[in-house]
């Protein structure tokens, strides 16, 4: 039994291993899976002095509790929430030394949706096509935490982070997702294209790590039937029968027959990631590069 290792004391509403995805597959139908917020995560695997393509784990709304085996840095940033080491409070969006035994609690999100704990030396799952993380869609990668879970840890490659604190954005109180209107926007009426991009929609709590749902108006189609299956990429608008928008995010299908209206910028995706349910959501429409 090695002692780089953690243990999930409570895993939480969902807890997920997490990297920057698998990349390059999507002609096998795997998604590009990672961290929702890859900013976010980035970020805490550099306070905890890993580099970016280190997996962390990605929490959902409620945290996590984990005792380490051995004395290791932790940093946990995203969605602001309380930290505490043995029920003492510990710093967030810093790296905090959590000794051998002790329980570290990532507590429920005070604002945003997904927080993210790194530890030096990352978590050292066996990774699936060059990734550890976890497909809520395919399967792949290691299953969602549960409690008793052990998970083992890498070998530091360097110290961790010198630093106080890092500025980290908040999470957004409206959601404005850039959009390229397309490929599919002619499927749609005028007036459907128009509310789109005028009117606003609200973060459905349906939403999840394959796609933000939202609630609002519904858009009408321009030509009845349906689009044989095509491909999808990261941010698409898919527009199912009942007329809702959807935002594919990191677990989304690589194919779908329902039109794809517009695609979000994937600089905004970060920000869609932490939009708690309820959240007002505008879609802008940008001219195409």
């Amino acid at each position: 039994m090695t002692d780089r290792a953690l243990v999930v004391v409570r895993a939480g509403a969902l807890t997920t291993v997490q990297d920057r995805g698998r990349p390059g597959y999507a002609h096998l139908g795997v998604p590009r899976s990672g961290a929702l917020d890859p900013q976010a995560a980035a970020l805490v695997n550099r306070l905890a002095g890993n580099p970016p393509d280190a997996a962390v784990l990605e929490t959902t709304l409620n945290g996590c509790a984990l005792r380490p085996r051995s004395r290791v840095t932790v940093a946990v940033g995203g969605a602001p929430c309380p930290v505490r080491v043995d029920g003492r409070p510990a710093a967030w969006g810093a790296p905090v030394l959590v000794p051998a035994g002790a329980v570290l609690e990532v507590g429920t999100a005070v604002a945003g949706v997904r927080s993210y704990v790194a530890v030096h030396g990352g978590i050292a799952v066996e990774p699936v096509l060059g990734s550890r993380a976890t497909d809520l869609l395919s399967g792949l990668g290691p299953a969602p935490l549960a409690d008793g879970t052990v998970l083992p840890l890498g070998t530091p490659a360097g110290p961790a982070a010198r630093v106080d604190v890092v500025p980290q954005p908040r999470p957004p109180d409206e959601l404005v997702l850039r959009v390229t209107l397309g490929p599919r926007d002619d499927w749609f009426t005028a007036r459907s294209v128009r509310d789109l991009t005028t009117r606003a929609y609200r973060v459905s709590p349906a939403s999840n790590r394959i796609g933000l749902r939202t609630e609002g108006p519904a858009l009408e189609r321009a030509w009845p039937g349906e689009l044989p299956s095509e491909g999808m990429v990261l941010g698409a608008v898919q527009v199912p029968p009942d007329g809702r928008p959807v935002v594919f995010l990191a677990d989304h299908p690589t194919t779908g027959g329902y039109p794809v209206i517009a695609v979000v910028r994937a600089a905004d995706l970060s920000a869609a990631a932490q939009a708690v349910p309820g959240t007002t959501v505008r879609f802008v429409a940008v001219r195409r590069r």
